[in-house]
């Protein structure tokens, strides 16, 4: 990444705001709409015209196969035909995604644009009893009634379900090592479904209590209630809540925002915070590393968590 985009992204990520790079996959059963998808840019590598693919033996129904791009080689994915979408105008795009410490194709049918938001803009799927495949639903045009809407694609899900050698695993063995004092509670941020399950067991394999929230917001509102309550009971925070481990991309508040909300309180500055992201790559890692956590981690790795969780909580 260069010095701009490396600007770029801070302003961004300072004030609540992200890039969706909108896409479409074709019709759905039964509708003859062409709807709008989206997935973050900073998850997105390059843009190219579909290059040849190679067929792999063996490979699940969603992977067309494999290509070869400047001497990596890298799994595609059927994405059209995983979220059930019927291309009308042929797989035309592929986005080369970086993220949870992966590389992988997506086959899409056109780029439509490339939008900045708030992530006030952005609702959770569960509103609009979305699928698991989709994390949540943003509002391109504004949060007013007739703006268009547009999906966002849950990438992990997608990663965990069609590309099984690249399933990552919460448990691991060498996690024993790491159990942390009794009485241990730690607020988890995260959009996804999948990630939420996923980290309730990576937190349970080393002994923590979970308090588990679905967006930054959410997770900020139950932060509050408790240091009420324990300002009223005359205790310490850190009592009810030992560390906040958040994602970075959420429907309302996203990670840099809660992050910050948490170190300008005088209620809440010095309860430690760990950033929990499958934005991956040299350049996200060391922007997120300056968000003013205590530490940063990528989905997922359960030891490199419970390591991180376990220096934070001791720090």
């Amino acid at each position: 990444m260069d010095h701009q985009s490396n600007e770029a992204r801070t302003t961004l990520t300072s004030s609540n705001q992200f890039e969706l790079l909108l896409f479409r996959l074709g019709t759905v059963p039964g509708d003859t709409a062409h709807e709008l998808y989206g997935i973050n840019v900073f998850k997105v590598r390059e843009i190219l015209t579909m290059p040849v693919i190679t067929p792999i033996v063996g490979a699940s129904r969603c992977v067309m196969g494999a290509v070869n791009i400047r001497g990596q080689i890298i799994p595609v994915v059927d994405l059209p035909k995983l979220m059930g979408c019927e291309p009308t105008r042929g797989l035309n795009i592929l986005l080369v995604t970086e993220f949870a410490r992966t590389t992988q194709g997506f086959a899409v049918q056109e780029v439509d644009d490339i939008v900045r938001l708030d992530w006030n803009q952005v609702l959770p799927a569960e509103a609009a009893a979305g699928s698991g495949l989709i994390t949540s639903i943003a509002r391109i045009d504004g949060n007013t009634g007739d703006s268009r809407l547009a999906q966002v694609v849950d990438v992990e899900q997608v990663l965990r379900d069609v590309l099984p050698a690249h399933r990552p695993e919460p448990v691991a063995p060498e996690t024993a090592a790491f159990q942390v004092p009794p009485g241990t509670r730690i607020l988890a941020a995260d959009d996804s479904g999948l990630a939420r399950t996923m980290i309730q067991q990576a937190l349970g394999d080393i002994g923590a209590e979970c308090i588990m929230a679905k967006t930054g917001e959410e997770a900020w509102q139950i932060l509050i209630k408790l240091a009420d309550e324990a300002k009223r009971n005359k205790t310490r925070l850190r009592d009810a809540v030992s560390m906040v481990l958040t994602d970075l991309e959420m429907p309302e508040v996203d990670g840099f925002t809660l992050t910050r909300r948490i170190r300008a309180d005088e209620r809440t500055r010095d309860i430690p915070v760990v950033i929990h992201s499958s934005l991956t790559g040299a350049a996200n890692e060391a922007h997120v590393r300056n968000a003013g956590a205590n530490g940063y981690v990528a989905k997922f790795q359960a030891a490199e968590l419970a390591e991180t969780i376990r220096d934070a909580i001791g720090a």
